[in-house]
């Protein structure tokens, strides 16, 4: 399954435009902001976007979603629903932080541990994540030895906690009971900075 990154708004987010190489059909994750820059980069790599998928609640990933989605006519789909508080407070998180005006939302489904999603002829397995949000999900491609984990886990560091309904015990877990055990191998694209694996994470952050 390719894949590219485009780090987007202030907050540098990861964009990743996934797709299907047999079928040309391809998803965002996390669209966090600039929305026609996300939709002049889909256009670009010849990808027909079918869907859009979210990681968690916060608005540096998630901005860009509703514009997208009523444009092209697609699908929201993710978290987990224990963020339904956070994509209701997207007016206020867009004032707080200084981004353009964001409307509440509710995905067009939400998301549960052991679910998959279907691209093309590709699937992402979902593993609910908590800690860093209540509701946070990660996308697993198994196939590619893939994972697109938002904030739970960077290169070198883990997901805040200090959030509402952060939980840093769930965050380790999660991290130590469900990524790790996928295997030292397993690459991953973090919501924020570079790539890395889960061994190099295992062994080297500092936070673990």
């Amino acid at each position: 399954m390719p894949h590219l990154t485009l780090p987007v708004t202030a907050f540098q987010q990861n964009c990743s435009l996934i797709w299907c190489a047999a079928t040309k059909r391809g998803a965002l994750i996390d669209p966090g902001g600039e929305a026609d820059r996300l939709l002049a980069w889909v256009r670009e790599h010849g990808v027909k976007l079918d869907l859009l998928l979210l990681t968690h609640g916060h608005l540096d990933h998630v901005g860009a979603a509703l514009e997208i989605a009523e444009q092209q006519s697609i699908p929201i789909i993710g978290p987990q629903r224990d963020d339904s508080f956070w994509l209701d407070r997207l007016p206020e998180q867009a004032s707080q932080f200084g981004f353009p005006p964001a409307r509440a939302f509710t995905p067009d489904r939400w998301l549960e541990d052991g679910e998959s999603v279907a691209i093309g002829e590709q699937r992402l397995e979902v593993i609910h994540c908590p800690g860093h949000t209540p509701g946070h999900v990660v996308f697993f491609n198994r196939a590619e030895q893939i994972a697109f984990v938002g904030d739970v886990l960077f290169a070198g560091a883990i997901g805040r906690t200090d959030f509402p309904r952060g939980n840093h015990a769930q965050l380790i877990d999660a991290i130590q009971h469900k990524l790790f055990p996928l295997g030292d191998a397993i690459g991953f694209v973090p919501g924020h900075g570079p790539d890395s694996t889960f061994g190099r994470e295992r062994l080297t952050n500092p936070y673990l």
